[in-house]
């Protein structure tokens, strides 16, 4: 089991950016697939983006390709996702989620299920005005 936490998050105006921090504890997600999710009100969850476990592979949902960048330090074991161009469409409560497998150092289609993942945040606030 791993504990996580989201941070970051917050009211921003169209155009502006962000960046959300997932900081693992409870032992080390360097051998792990990690993911960001996103659920916007009255709407069901959806992905946002993936990362293998040494970051040299990533997965973007089509909706935010281009715009957010994963990343991770596994040094301090934390998981990022920098958002630039924000829309008022990306406003939701984002989530931060590990798989407790350790997989192949590569992500795909696969990790757009949310029962990819084992472990899941609080979740952070985003807030896009216009």
């Amino acid at each position: 089991q791993v504990q996580l936490v989201e941070s970051g998050g917050g009211l921003v105006q169209a155009g502006g950016s962000l960046r959300l921090s997932c900081a693992a504890s409870g032992r080390s997600i360097s051998s792990n697939l990690m993911g960001w999710f996103r659920q916007a009100p009255e709407k069901q969850r959806e992905f946002v983006a993936s990362i293998s476990w040494s970051g040299r592979s990533t997965y973007y949902a089509d909706s935010v390709k281009g715009r957010f960048t994963i990343s991770r330090d596994n040094a301090k074991n934390t998981v990022y996702l920098q958002m630039n161009s924000l829309k008022p469409e990306d406003t939701a409560v984002y989530y931060c989620a590990a798989d407790a497998t350790a997989r192949p150092d590569y992500t795909g289609l696969y990790s757009s299920r949310e029962d990819a993942y084992d472990d899941w945040g609080q979740g952070t606030q985003v807030t896009v005005s216009s």
